[in-house]
């Protein structure tokens, strides 16, 4: 379902669909010409573009609110956004409000994990609207186990440290008995180097027994380790050699090569060379993915942030061959201030090429970032209910 949270100005539809009257592609806006991939300075993005984010005509308070909690929520901000949120519907422009502020606080309830809240605000939502409220769904936990036949996803949390090795042990022989695993380090806090090393070692292990293996979140880590990482200091040698690693499963091949230079150059040595991960250790997709995910479908999970843009890049590249894409957005939770520009600046090329890309089952706070960034200029967002 799409709720609009803005009014329209004339012509909205048209430039929606990227054409004017004339059938003509419609002109790239100025936000699509702005850098948002420097190395996450949101401050100075969000200043660069303040005035260049277009406001549509409508209830200018309850635009404030949903601009304002979507902010708030795409920098981890979840109690203020709530906050917010709450204060409006409680308040004074809460008879005005429509159903997308509604619709914003309660997948914030969801994705917080908060089922008494959930309940208590769907049962205001019912007699406001006097309609069935969204159901509960608990977005906070990794999505349900699999059906039979399908790869376990296995979430690490807290610290990569050497207290770790008996987990490890342990999940090698899981990933055994499974037939494989995927390891989400998305939760990851800290990482030390005989954690790294520990890391290293398991998947070297399910290699040699040819066990099949995905990591997922990649980014997140390795934007921890790249900051915790400085050329020309001799130390933590295997944390370099899983950050090589991750960026090689994330495919990002420039940072990769700048690395290796900086490795060289700290300890005196050649360092790793990039490889295409071998099909071997591939997780195979299930039966069902095969059999119900056609051709142009993409699938965004997890939070993409200013660390985590490889779905991105795989997003261009998946709709650069494609007339149409359907990205299903079921399991993705969150998009910061940085992603959301780049977002921006993908689909507006790729609409400048005809191209239409559909998400559908956005959560209704990332779709409150996504207009307010005007990625619905570009591309159309269907949300959840």
């Amino acid at each position: 379902m799409a709720i609009s949270f803005f009014g329209k100005k004339p012509g909205a539809d048209q430039r929606a669909r990227g054409g004017t009257a004339g059938g003509k592609p419609a002109p790239r806006s100025e936000l699509s010409t702005l850098d948002f991939s420097g190395a996450g300075d949101i401050g100075r993005a969000l200043a660069q573009c303040a005035d260049k984010v277009e406001v549509l005509e409508g209830g200018d308070a309850l635009l404030a609110v949903a601009e304002e909690a979507a902010m708030l929520f795409a920098n981890g901000n979840d109690v203020e956004a709530a906050s917010v949120l709450e204060a409006a519907l409680d308040g004074a422009v809460g008879e005005e409000a429509g159903e997308g502020l509604w619709l914003m606080l309660l997948d914030l309830h969801r994705l917080a994990g908060e089922r008494p809240r959930f309940d208590q605000r769907s049962a205001a939502y019912a007699a406001r609207f006097e309609k069935s409220s969204p159901s509960w769904e608990d977005l906070s936990v990794a999505p349900p186990a699999p059906e039979a036949g399908a790869i376990p996803c296995v979430t690490l949390n807290g610290t990569l440290s050497g207290q770790a090795a008996q987990q490890f042990g342990k999940l090698v022989e899981f990933a055994r008995g499974n037939g494989g695993v995927r390891l989400d380090l998305g939760r990851l806090r800290g990482a030390d180097d005989i954690g790294c090393e520990i890391l290293r070692s398991t998947l070297a292990e399910l290699r040699r027994e040819r066990i099949g293996f995905e990591l997922l979140n990649c980014g997140h880590l390795a934007g921890m380790l790249g900051g915790q990482l400085a050329c020309g200091r001799r130390e933590r040698q295997a944390s370099w050699k899983l950050l090589f690693d991750l960026l090689q499963c994330a495919g990002e091949f420039d940072r990769f090569e700048e690395l290796a230079i900086d490795y060289a150059i700290t300890f005196e040595e050649s360092p790793p060379s990039w490889e295409t991960p071998s099909v071997a250790n591939a997780v195979a997709p299930s039966k069902r993915d095969a059999a119900v995910r056609p051709d142009n479908d993409f699938r965004l999970t997890g939070d993409i942030t200013a660390s985590e843009q490889g779905q991105l890049r795989k997003l261009a590249a998946f709709a650069a061959e494609r007339a149409m894409v359907d990205v299903d957005c079921s399991r993705l939770r969150r998009v910061d201030f940085v992603s959301a520009g780049i977002f921006f600046n993908i689909l507006a090329t790729l609409r400048s090429q005809g191209k239409l890309v559909v998400f559908r089952h956005v959560n209704n706070m990332v779709a409150a970032l996504l207009r307010v960034m005007g990625v619905d200029q570009v591309a159309q967002i269907v949300t959840r209910r």
